[in-house]
């Protein structure tokens, strides 16, 4: 039976005798849901790259619009999303937001077909890879009902660590299954190598052939399955704290349709006033800053206007933002995730163009356009750093229901200082050199911890969270603290960006360093001082 009308994981003996198979059945089924959405909402970063050694007619900095474009939907499209268990039910939502992914993966397999294809429609595109970002908050929420709050910890470790392996499994998959017509006539005709690329396992020499199309397209060997394992698989809680008032599963999925709407259309008009008109925007140049908080403000409020039961829902729901911890944890939790999101989406980009080019004066000038023959393959290389994050994360989970979520956090967030230190200086040094691949040991390395650091953090913040709000709070503040956190994917690819284009990259990581100062000292404020409303070591 779909339905659970009874539901309490507290009670030791439903827990034992019929809810701890339920609850992980559902989270074993989420898990490569989730890891599906992550890996259609950030596969514009290895697909950018092969875009470039294709030889498609596109700027450096279009191309970094994409991971942007994808990374500020899928965060706006969290904010509805935190909403949908208690007004949709969770298998209902799960079932349908899963189904979205196959638009944008399809729609990627045949655009990439053609170097032709415009940069609008790439964009597009990518606007719709935010589904698979949104699902994360809707995704945590569900499981967080499932399980007591002794286990939480682990449970929602391993449904994000594992569901953040859709980067990883992307950023080995995609490369992949570019080398060889993996859907015969569907994968089209190959492309030619102009650059080389790169798999798993080495080099891919310029001229080989190349079918760019199957990274959109094999993504229907897992969700295709889940389809029918989420609607027949999963459950929906209807006990009061939960879902108590979901319709039948068409309006559910009506309700979920309108509510990303919303958000597709906000962040398209954000999107449109920030970038310039070299890349379909107003050129207006909007701070992205300003457009991070009209964004968030314009959907939050837009949601909450609309008329009936989903505006009463949402007004109780809303009770969150009245609690001071709900935005305390929102930076903290930006700091981890957000860190960790940002830099997988920017990753491979940032070591192509870092290390991949020559850094040589010319006529008094230095130039970044000269290829450099040694440098590394990101799509050699780019995969490690998710991994260590995403494997890690549930052993963050693990470990601060030992410890302590505040005291892990602490940690961590030293650990990502200097890191992120280290790897600026590198940076700056491979940036100003005509042989790059000196440094990309150092950097490579830094960021690797980089990543192990924002994968436990991510792990012991959850546990805080469950700690800190009553359960009827908690699913609602995951998913909003997921959503501001996953701003990263826009904000950290976008500043990246940027700095390459002024020549000063380590800028990005210097400032990145200054705000996890600032996480250090709010962290300890609030949850590791003994005299502090939520101490929690």
């Amino acid at each position: 039976m779909s339905d659970l009308h009874k539901w309490n994981p507290e009670d030791t003996e439903f827990w034992e005798k019929e809810g701890k198979k339920i609850a992980n059945r559902n989270l074993w089924i989420s898990i490569p849901s989730l890891l599906a959405g992550f890996a259609v909402w950030l596969y514009w970063g290895i697909i950018t790259v092969q875009m470039l050694n294709l030889g498609f007619d596109f700027a450096k900095a279009e191309l970094f619009t994409l991971m942007a474009i994808a990374g500020l939907t899928g965060a706006t499209l969290r904010i509805p999303s935190s909403f949908f268990i208690r007004l949709c039910g969770g298998r209902n939502t799960m079932f349908f937001t899963t189904a979205l992914l196959m638009i944008p993966a399809v729609g990627a397999g045949f655009a990439l077909q053609n170097p032709d294809t415009p940069l609008w429609h790439f964009q597009l595109l990518a606007l719709l890879s935010g589904f698979g970002g949104g699902n994360f908050a809707s995704s945590m929420s569900n499981i967080s009902f499932f399980f007591p709050k002794k286990q939480q910890g682990l449970a929602l470790g391993l449904n994000a660590g594992l569901g953040n392996f859709g980067v990883t499994t992307m950023q080995i998959v995609v490369p992949l299954f570019m080398t060889f017509a993996a859907f015969g006539a569907l994968s089209g005709d190959p492309m030619v190598l102009v650059n080389a690329s790169g798999t798993l396992i080495g080099k891919i020499p310029a001229g080989t052939e190349s079918y760019i199309s199957n990274a959109g397209f094999v993504w229907l060997l897992l969700l295709v399955p889940l389809f029918f394992l989420t609607w027949f698989g999963m459950n929906n809680i209807r006990t009061p704290e939960v879902s108590p008032n979901i319709g039948n599963p068409l309006t559910s999925f009506a309700l979920i349709t309108v509510m990303l709407t919303i958000g597709l259309v906000i962040a398209a008009v954000g999107l449109w006033l920030m970038l310039p008109e070299s890349a379909n925007g107003s050129g207006f140049g909007v701070p992205k800053e300003l457009v991070l908080v009209l964004v968030v403000a314009a959907t939050v409020i837009a949601l909450k206007v609309l008329p009936g039961a989903i505006g009463q829902s949402l007004t109780r729901q809303y009770q969150i933002f009245n609690n001071k911890h709900t935005w305390v944890m929102s930076i903290i939790y930006t700091m981890t995730f957000g860190s960790f999101i940002g830099f997988a989406a920017s990753f491979p980009l940032a070591i192509k163009v870092i290390f991949g080019y020559s850094h040589i004066m010319v006529d008094g000038i230095m130039t970044h356009d000269t290829i450099n023959a040694n440098g590394p393959s990101a799509l050699m290389y780019a995969w490690m750093g998710p991994f260590i994050g995403a494997l890690i994360r549930p052993v963050g989970g693990w470990i601060s229901d030992k410890l302590g979520g505040a005291f892990v956090t602490q940690v961590c967030s030293i650990v990502m200082i200097g890191s992120a230190l280290g790897v600026a200086y590198y940076m700056k040094q491979a940036y100003q050199s005509a042989t790059p691949e000196e440094y990309f040991i150092p950097f490579f390395v830094l960021f690797l911890l980089l990543f192990a650091a924002t994968g436990i953090g991510n792990g012991s913040t959850f546990r805080t969270i469950a700690m800190v709000f009553p359960k009827e709070q908690a699913g609602p503040v995951l998913g909003w603290t997921s959503a501001v956190a996953a701003y990263g994917a826009f904000y950290i690819p976008k500043v990246i960006g940027e700095q390459i284009t002024a020549t000063t990259p380590e800028v990005a990581l210097i400032g990145f360093a200054v705000f996890y100062c600032v996480c250090v000292l709010i962290n300890y404020w609030f949850y590791l001082r003994k005299d502090g409303e939520f101490y929690n070591p």
